[in-house]
């Protein structure tokens, strides 16, 4: 027989979990809708040739690939198929292949559907990823991500409106949160130190691994792959960022001489004026080594770490959230000079967090009010009228199914947390009455069935 397992890196969700990952998501999205966000929803499938070339050479190679239907090796190359040429392969048995996020999705929707909606065009879009990645805590093959973003307006005015967009969502999940900032401009001014394009683009992805392998691991990962010249450049970064103190960092930038050049100039007017807008700026933190290895970004970027002190010492599983903007992407469907900016919130991680710190309300039930329990057979029929009434009157409850005896209904009603239970036998029948148990108090009366309305409301 065998033996029922799930796929690696994905989970099932009870109730309990559901409940809670609904908490989660309803603060988000009426945050989202009081900015004037709207909600859009894309397909799990994408064509392959959307996805791919969107992440950089890693993220391609985190796609999950769906084959063709039908006999795939059809149109197979033999000479491939001999070689085990797997990248030519994969364009010969797949063309589609499941979202690695929902940016690049957005950017499809934005230009098959620009005559129909609105720009500056603000949405939101909370809907599960996939990611062939190794997984390990914190990190799943199958995940949602909670996306807001904003496309057709070049002001940082809207990065700032992010940024406190995230900081509202956390403070009503009472989660302490560090948001940390860059701008690609300003490590896009490394780029004559580092002398070529092929070599900036190899430094922003070693870069990028910075809290998982710490600043000795970065240097040593630069001189293996033949950067040795860029380990000052990084240990410059980091001797900076360690200075902490925004203006500080700001000072240095501009007295850094190798990198003084019209990009640096940019990323630091534009950090500027967002640091201005962002009505409270305790959390937020500059942080030069922020890279965000994803190829699309092009100015502000964006990465969001839990900071409270209620969470467990040896607990941490890296970002909740992150983002950046990104001017380009859209050129890449066809539809030029429109800028766009977004963040993503990692509800997976923002649930683990939540529970490792022991942070959602002890009051979540989705828990009907009250359970109808019928003594025997004949009383079936009256409860089932009995609970059709209450619910047409905004009165969530269940019928027990059966007539069971009475110990088991309420060992059910128990378990489930119902504020009540509804006892109906033979006389309760006759007598068009309910008797009425409070779960909590334990205490039991006989009353109108007219009356259960009134009853359950007010107490």
């Amino acid at each position: 027989m065998e033996k029922p397992q799930l796929p690696s890196g994905t989970r099932d969700f009870s109730p309990q979990m559901m409940l809670r990952r609904k908490y989660i998501l309803s603060i988000m999205e009426n945050v989202f809708k009081l900015h004037g966000f709207g909600a859009i929803e894309t397909p799990a499938l994408e064509n392959l040739k959307t996805l791919q070339g969107k992440y950089g050479d890693e993220g391609d190679q985190l796609l999950f690939k769906v084959l063709n239907s039908g006999d795939f090796l059809s149109k197979a190359n033999d000479a491939h198929l001999a070689e085990k040429n797997s990248k030519a392969l994969i364009l010969q048995i797949s063309d589609r292949g499941l979202r690695y996020d929902l940016t690049v999705p957005l950017a499809r929707f934005v230009v098959m559907n620009r005559d129909k909606i609105t720009f500056p065009f603000k949405r939101y879009q909370m809907q599960p990823v996939w990611r062939a990645d190794r997984p390990q805590k914190g990190r799943y093959r199958e995940f949602w991500q909670c996306d807001i973003d904003v496309v057709g307006a070049n002001s940082v005015v809207s990065e700032a409106e992010l940024i406190e967009m995230y900081q509202e969502v956390f403070e009503k999940l009472d989660l302490g949160i560090t948001i940390r900032i860059n701008h690609r401009g300003i490590l896009d001014a490394f780029l004559p130190v580092l002398g070529s394009l092929e070599n900036w683009n190899a430094f922003m992805v070693i870069i990028d691994k910075a809290d998982k392998i710490g600043e000795d691991g970065v240097a040593n990962e630069l001189e293996n792959k033949g950067l040795s010249h860029s380990i000052d450049a990084w240990k410059w970064l980091c001797a900076t960022q360690k200075l902490g103190n925004y203006s500080q960092i700001m000072d240095a930038l501009n007295q850094y001489a190798p990198i003084q050049n019209e990009s640096l100039k940019k990323g630091m007017n534009e950090i500027s004026a967002v640091f201005d807008f962002v009505g409270n700026t305790s959390n937020l933190q500059l942080d030069l080594t922020l890279a965000r290895g994803l190829s699309y970004y092009t100015g502000c970027v964006f990465e969001v770490a839990v900071n409270d002190n209620r969470m467990p010492e040896d607990y941490k599983i890296g970002s909740i959230g992150g983002g950046g903007r990104y001017d380009n992407l859209t050129g890449i469907f066809g539809l030029k000079d429109v800028s766009g900016v977004g963040v993503s919130f990692g509800l997976d991680r923002i649930y683990d967090n939540l529970e490792a710190a022991n942070l959602f309300p002890t009051t979540l039930s989705d828990a009907s009010t009250l359970l109808i329990c019928a003594l025997d057979e004949s009383s079936l029929g009256y409860a089932i009228d009995i609970s059709r009434n209450l619910r047409q009157h905004g009165i969530a409850n269940e019928v027990y199914p059966g007539a069971a005896k009475l110990k088991k209904q309420l060992d059910y009603a128990n378990a489930k947390g119902f504020a009540f239970a509804a006892i109906i036998g033979s006389t309760e029948k006759e007598e068009n009455k309910v008797s009425l148990k409070n779960m909590i108090t334990g205490d039991q009366e006989l009353i109108n069935a007219t009356e259960i309305f009134n009853k359950v409301t007010n107490e």
